[in-house]
């Protein structure tokens, strides 16, 4: 960043700790603003039909979390939950929006941030894809034995 985008940033952020098994955000809720790892670990997971929780993946440090909805200004689509104490910067969704209309490179980055993000789905989409189940005990061919 720009000395001026930098200082501009330090103005809208506001960074906390939080102890491990915090969840920053919900799946579902409305969308605050973004979350950044400065330290630790966090869970993203997503609901399942059966009422399960799924986990997508584990963020480390330096990721931006909660991107997606920010910029689409709707509700958050999956659960971030700090696996690790953990240091967290936070910016309001109207402070960041107003951020990223000031500083065009900055914008630029984010939209960088969102398309990996993107990959990364299609990458996981397609493992899952590949992955051939194994047959239950039961479908499998019996062995036969003489006696």
């Amino acid at each position: 960043m720009s000395a001026d985008a930098l200082r501009d940033f330090d103005e809208i952020k506001s960074v906390a700790t939080f102890p491990r098994r915090t969840v920053l955000f919900k799946e579902g809720r409305a969308v605050r603003g973004i979350y950044i790892l400065c330290d630790g670990r966090a869970k993203l997971s997503i609901g399942a039909e059966n009422g399960k929780r799924l986990t997508l993946r584990i963020a480390g440090p330096g990721e931006v979390l909660g991107l997606g909805a920010v910029l689409s200004n709707t509700r958050y689509e999956i659960t971030a939950e700090v696996l690790d104490d953990s240091q967290v910067v936070f910016v309001r969704r109207k402070n960041l929006v107003k951020f990223l209309r000031d500083h065009r490179t900055i914008c630029l980055q984010a939209v960088h941030l969102l398309s990996q993000d993107l990959h990364g789905a299609y990458e996981r989409v397609r493992n899952i894809g590949t992955i051939r189940p194994r047959r239950p005990r039961l479908l499998r061919r019996p062995r036969v034995i003489f006696s």
